[in-house]
């Protein structure tokens, strides 16, 4: 069992007794989970009663070697049994929805192999309000503002120079200079305008692209070019086409029921099929560490899915099975969009983002796209890429126009 205490509770603790606005907090090794010995953790809890909520957050003693945002925190009661249920969720969900980024970080960011039964929490009283998201970024600081779980209506995330509360520069001056490293920092502002800080995460060994060329650049008076690109992005494509999928699946159901008429049927085919295009998935989100999809169907809007479904219904035991294949299809799908940079894909569909996902570091050198074409004009866009021969392998590219317009190319 490693003893290490994670970052994560050695930066906050040095904060804390700095006398910075830090919710007070108790790191939970593995070791007190696995012995039951909670009288420290008790002890915290009965200091806080009055919290109904507190927010458990992972704390593996080798989280810092994984991207921020990898593990979760969990939002639960504020008694013995909502912290362990927490730890247990966080260690379920890095298990399955964070399986393929962990691989992924292992393949192509050199993430170390880890014990998840070694997770263990930072318990600290739940803070309603705005989360920020700030770091240094050259020789200026930048400010990312996500969500406020209060406000029932969502605004985007932003990033901005310029914060609303001076006092965030002052801050994350102060910060960084007591922790004596380039450091990303999370701040939950409340309703009322108080600011507490409840992360930092060490990013001095994070290469940022900015930094590495001003070092290798000299500043010229001008340029004469033919064409100009104002953004570009190039990237292996991924087609995702599940109305075709799920045509694929109804015809395999429609043999399946013309063979139960005739012996027993086999539903281990259509299993098979599924089994195969999430193997695909995987297989593909691991041989590309930057990747775009192209969704000519990513949610089917006709009523395939549901006819998939219950397409066996007169074989009961066997739609039950087909049933659980492919809502659990369903979340594979959704694991594999999590891991892409870029969605290109008609207006309805958009990357739901974290604020890690939004503001961390490593959205720096790879922020997010989503490139979109209207929804009056899907039918036509898809036939388009087809008669172009878009398809999965391919590199594409994005150019972005002054006006801000995406043009997208297959080389």
């Amino acid at each position: 069992m490693e003893n290490k205490t994670p970052e994560k509770a050695q930066l906050l603790e040095t904060l804390q007794k700095k006398g910075l606005n830090v919710p007070d907090f108790i790191y939970v090794p593995a070791k007190e989970f696995i012995s039951e010995n909670f009288k420290q953790l008790e002890s915290f809890l009965e200091n806080h009663h009055e919290s109904y909520k507190v927010i458990a957050r992972s704390a593996h003693p080798m989280e810092s070697e994984f991207k921020g945002g990898t593990f979760d925190s969990i939002e639960t009661y504020a008694d013995i049994g909502g912290i362990k249920y927490a730890r247990k969720r966080i260690i379920k969900m890095a298990e399955i929805s964070k399986r393929l980024s962990i691989k992924r970080q292992q393949r192509f960011n050199h993430a170390p192999d880890i014990n998840l039964d070694e997770m263990g929490v930072i318990v600290m009283p739940f803070v309603d309000g705005s989360s920020v998201m700030t770091k240094m970024i050259g020789d200026n600081w930048e400010f990312g503002y996500c969500r406020n779980r209060s406000h029932k209506v969502q605004s985007e995330p932003h990033i901005t120079k310029v914060p609303h509360d001076r006092k965030l520069f002052d801050l994350s001056e102060d910060i960084q200079k007591i922790l004596k490293i380039r450091c990303e920092i999370e701040y939950i502002i409340t309703a009322e305008g108080e600011i507490y800080v409840v992360q930092a995460k060490d990013i001095s060994n994070i290469e940022i692209l900015e930094d590495k060329e001003s070092k290798r650049s000299i500043n010229l008076d001008g340029i004469r070019r033919m064409r100009k690109r104002r953004n570009y992005r190039e990237r292996p494509v991924y087609v995702m086409d599940n109305r075709s999928f799920y045509i694929k699946i109804v015809t395999q159901c429609e043999d399946l029921i013309q063979e139960s008429e005739k012996a027993k049927p086999d539903i281990n085919s259509i299993l098979s099929t599924i089994q195969t295009y999430e193997k695909e998935l995987e297989s593909f989100a691991l041989r590309h560490q930057r990747f775009a999809v192209l969704g000519f169907s990513i949610q089917d809007s006709s009523d395939l899915f549901q006819i998939a479904t219950n397409y066996l219904e007169e074989l009961p035991e066997l739609q039950k099975v087909l049933s659980k294949a492919l809502h659990n299809n369903l979340y594979k799908i959704d694991i594999f969009l999590c891991e892409a940079d870029t969605l290109i894909a008609k207006d309805k569909f958009r990357i739901n983002l974290c604020s890690h996902d939004a503001c961390g570091i490593d959205t720096v050198r790879n922020p997010i796209w989503s490139a979109y074409w209207n929804i009056d004009k899907h039918d036509e866009m898809v036939k388009k890429f087809i008669s172009l021969g878009f398809k999965t392998g391919d590199t594409i590219g994005i150019d972005i126009d002054t006006k801000g317009l995406p043009t997208v190319y297959r080389h």
